[in-house]
C-alpha cells in the first residue's frame, strides 16, 4: 500500500534533509517533485494541486528557512498536510452501534469484495467489540452469493440469516430485522447485491432496502485497484443512496494508493476501513495519522504493537522476559520469536511498519530472502531434542550433523542459527541491565499492557541513541514482536547467507 508514493517521497526528502540550509527555491523544486509523485500515484489533479499549495504556503516562510533542521521541518509540514487530506472535516470515530439491533448496510459494485468485507467486519465486531452479529445476504442475482456468506459465517463463527428461496431483497431485510430483534443481536449486517456498473435497478434496490432498514451506517465497498474510478463510484453512490463511510479493498495489491488520498477530499466521506488481503483478519481501521506516517516511511509502530498484542500470549511473554533478563535465552524462546514474526506478517510485513525500515525491507528482498528462511530456521530447532533446545551448549559436531540432516539442511546453516542465538542472548542480557528498570522490561511492559503503549513523543531520542551506542552502535533487536538481532542498516545477523533462495 502506497509503496510507489512512499519511494518517490522518501527520495525527495532525503535530498532535502541532507542540506544544511534551504532556500525558497529548494522548497519549490522539492514540492514540484511531490506534485509529480502524487499524480503518478493516481491522486486526482485538483487534490494534488490543493495539497501542494497548502504545503507551499507553510513551507516557504521564515519558520522553515531559518529553522535549525529545515529539511525535517518540511517533512513535518507535508506529514500534517497528508493527515488533513486523509482526515477531512471531522473524525467519524467508531461505527455507530446504538439501540440494538443496529443495522449496517453494505453497498457497492459487483466484484469489489463486498461479501468478504461483510464477514471481515462481522468477525472484527464480534472479537474486538464483543458484539453479537447477524449477517444476511440480500444478493438474489449472483449465483451462490447467499451460500458464500453462509460458508464465511461458519468459518468465523457468526450467525447468518437462513436462506429462503424466492424472497426479494426488501423481504429479506425485513426478516433480518425481525430475527435480529428476537435473537438479541447487537448488530445485523445487510450484504446487498452489486452490478458491474451503476444502473437504475441497482440504485432502486439499494434505496428500497435502506428505507426499510434505516441503517445506522451505510458502508460503500470499493476496489482500491480501480484508482480514480473508485472515487467516481463513491460520489455516485453517495448522491443516490447516502453513504456514511467507505471501505477500500485490495489495498495490499496497489502500490500507488491514490484512490485513498483522493477519496476523502473529493467525496467528503471518511474511509473507515482498508482491506489488505484475503484472510478474514486482513482488515484495518483507516487511521489518517498512522497512514501518513507509513507513506512518509515513518512506519506504524502502533499497528505493529496491536498485531503483537493479538498474537502474543502476555503470560508466556512475561515468563520469557524473566528468563531473558537472567540470560536464559534458549532455542525454545528463539523458535517462539520466529513463529511470532511469521504470525505478524513475516519480515516484510513487520519491517514496513517499523520507522525507517522501508528501504531495508527492499534490501532484504533484493538479497533473495523471504519468509521461507524463518520456516527453515524453525525446522532446524524442531530437529533438536528437548534437552538440546533447552541447552544449546550441548551441540557438538555429531549432534549438529544429525540435526541438519533431520531438517534437510547443511551444518553451516545450523552454525549461522546458533551464532544468531548467541548474539541475541548477549543483547538480551545487556538490555535487561541497561537503564532504570532495564530497557527490555520497559519495552515488554509497553507491549503487554502494564501502563499501556508508551507515547512515542515522550521517548527521549538521545537516551535511545546512547543505549544503542552501548550495545555496539546497533539498534536493539530481538524483542518479542521485533526483528531478531536487527542491526543498524545491516541485515539481521544470522540471516545473511542463511538458506538463500536458489
Amino acid at each position: 500500500m502506497f509503496e510507489n508514493l512512499s519511494e518517490r517521497l522518501s527520495g525527495v526528502f532525503d535530498r532535502l534533509t541532507k542540506q544544511g540550509a534551504l532556500s525558497e527555491e529548494d522548497v519549490k523544486t522539492a514540492l514540484r517533485e511531490v506534485r509529480v509523485a502524487l499524480l503518478e500515484a493516481d491522486v486526482s489533479l485538483p487534490v494534488a494541486r490543493d495539497f501542494v499549495k497548502a504545503v507551499q504556503d507553510k513551507a516557504t516562510g521564515q519558520a522553515v528557512t531559518k529553522s535549525v533542521t529545515p529539511g525535517q521541518q518540511v517533512v513535518k509540514i507535508v506529514h500534517d498536510a497528508l493527515v488533513d487530506t486523509l482526515r477531512g472535516e471531522g473524525d467519524p470515530g467508531a461505527l455507530k452501534i446504538d439501540n440494538p439491533p443496529a443495522p449496517i448496510l453494505m453497498v457497492g459494485l459487483q466484484g469489489s469484495g463486498k461479501t468478504t468485507t461483510t464477514a471481515k467486519l462481522a468477525k472484527r465486531l464480534k472479537e474486538r467489540d464483543g458484539k453479537r452479529v447477524l449477517m444476511a445476504s440480500l444478493d438474489t442475482n449472483r449465483p451462490a452469493a447467499m451460500e458464500q456468506l453462509a460458508i464465511l459465517g461458519n468459518q468465523i463463527g457468526v450467525d447468518t440469516l437462513p436462506i429462503v428461496k424466492g424472497e426479494d431483497p426488501v423481504a429479506i431485510a425485513k426478516r433480518a430485522k425481525t430475527q435480529a430483534s428476537l435473537g438479541g443481536y447487537d448488530v445485523y449486517m445487510l450484504d446487498t447485491a452489486g452490478r458491474l456498473h451503476i444502473d437504475q435497478e441497482l440504485i432502486a434496490q439499494a434505496a428500497a432496502v435502506r428505507d426499510v432498514a434505516n441503517p445506522r451506517e451505510t458502508l460503500l465497498v470499493v476496489d482500491g485497484l480501480t484508482g480514480q474510478d473508485a472515487v467516481n463510484v463513491a460520489t455516485e453512490f453517495d448522491a443516490k443512496i447516502g453513504v456514511t463511510g467507505v471501505v477500500l479493498t485490495r489495498m495490499d495489491g496497489d502500490g500507488r494508493g491514490g484512490a485513498a488520498l483522493s477519496m476523502r477530499a473529493v467525496t467528503g466521506k471518511p474511509i473507515r476501513f482498508v482491506g489488505l488481503g484475503e484472510k478474514m483478519d486482513a482488515i484495518e481501521t483507516f487511521e489518517p495519522d498512522r497512514i501518513a506516517g507509513r507513506i512518509l516511511g515513518m512506519g506504524d509502530i502502533v499497528a505493529l504493537v496491536e498485531k503483537a498484542q493479538e498474537t502474543i500470549e502476555a503470560e508466556q511473554a512475561e515468563k520469557m522476559m524473566k528468563r531473558m533478563m537472567k540470560g536464559q535465552f534458549n532455542m525454545n524462546d528463539l523458535r517462539m520469536q520466529l513463529e511470532q514474526m511469521l504470525k505478524m506478517g513475516g519480515m516484510e510485513g513487520m519491517m514496513s511498519m517499523m520507522p525507517g525500515m522501508g528501504k531495508m525491507a527492499k534490501q532484504v528482498e533484493q538479497a533473495g530472502f523471504d519468509d521461507s528462511i524463518l520456516k527453515r530456521q524453525i525446522a532446524l530447532i524442531q530437529s533438536m531434542t528437548k534437552k538440546e533446545r533447552a541447552n544449546p551448549a550441548l551441540l557438538q559436531a555429531s549432534r549438529k550433523k544429525r540435526i541438519a540432516a533431520g531438517a534437510g539442511m547443511e551444518v553451516s546453516d545450523l552454525n549461522k542459527l546458533l551464532k544468531m542465538h548467541r548474539q541475541m542472548g548477549d543483547m538480551m542480557k545487556k538490555m535487561g541491565k541497561m537503564g532504570k528498570g532495564g530497557m527490555l522490561k520497559q519495552a515488554m511492559k509497553g507491549m503487554f499492557g502494564k501502563g499501556g503503549m508508551p507515547d512515542p513523543a515522550s521517548m527521549d531520542p538521545k537516551a535511545l541513541e546512547a543505549a544503542a551506542r552501548q550495545m555496539g552502535g546497533k539498534m536493539p533487536g530481538g524483542l518479542p514482536g521485533g526483528l531478531p538481532g536487527l542491526g543498524g542498516g545491516a541485515l539481521p545477523p544470522g540471516l545473511s547467507g542463511f538458506g538463500k533462495k536458489k
